[in-house]
């Protein structure tokens, strides 16, 4: 293994298409995110039913976003589950991204659903492990019920479950780091337009011009994910 720490990246999700050949795939994102930590990467899609031989196939794992629902009826979210369940099992280390973080809470016992807040898109405020961070998203659904054992470490006043801890093991946030504010300009453009309301899209348009916190939640993940080294 060197000094390399091997991430398997489940790609729950795919960029839209007229993003993704000028800016690439999400697990492009996360390699640009997590870049200069010696990080390499295997990708498996399990949106389209690609999943590793098993849990040992990498040193950590990190599940990305998606358009879909973790509550929604599709053939591999179950086998997505049983290999959350498998890796929290064996203890190696995991991190959750938006979708990530939703389907990592309800496998674990949790709850997901469609938040009747609405939506929470681009630059929002939160406070993760007692420090105020501003951080891309685009969700509307949210964790409202916590499983055994999770602990809240983020919140915002939209979003009171934003980021939690499993143990020492998994750590999730309900926030986009790996969204560049580049790409939130795109995606407001190519889906957001009749999905969200238009005031949050200009909004958030309005605010693409501010740096955000990435960075720092990048540096913990990657502190976070070297456990399993």
């Amino acid at each position: 293994m060197g000094d390399e720490t091997r991430i398997g990246i489940l790609l729950a999700g795919h960029a839209p298409d007229e993003i993704r050949k000028d800016m690439g795939n999400y697990d492009r994102m996360f390699a640009d995110l997590l870049a200069g930590h010696g990080f390499t990467y295997d990708t498996y899609a399990v949106v389209d039913g690609e999943f590793p031989p098993g849990v040992d196939a990498a040193d950590g794992w990190l599940i990305t976003g998606s358009k879909h629902g973790a509550y929604e009826d599709h053939d591999w979210i179950p086998p997505l589950e049983e290999f959350i369940r498998a890796v929290r099992d064996d203890g190696r280390p995991m991190v959750g991204i938006c979708f990530g973080h939703q389907i990592i809470a309800q496998a674990l016992g949790g709850k997901v659903e469609k938040f009747e807040g609405g939506w929470a898109v681009g630059r929002q405020n939160y406070r993760i492990e007692g420090q105020p961070l501003q951080l891309n998203a685009w969700h509307q659904d949210q964790v409202v019920e916590l499983p055994e054992g999770a602990k809240v470490i983020g919140e915002s006043e939209f979003c009171r479950n934003a980021a939690l801890l499993y143990g020492d093991s998994i750590y999730t946030v309900q926030p986009h780091p790996e969204h560049t504010n580049a790409f939130v300009e795109r995606l407001i453009e190519s889906r957001g337009r009749g999905l969200v309301p238009d005031v949050l899209l200009d909004g958030a348009l309005a605010q693409t011009d501010r740096p955000t916190d990435a960075q720092i939640v990048a540096d913990r993940m990657a502190h976070f994910l070297k456990r399993g080294a």
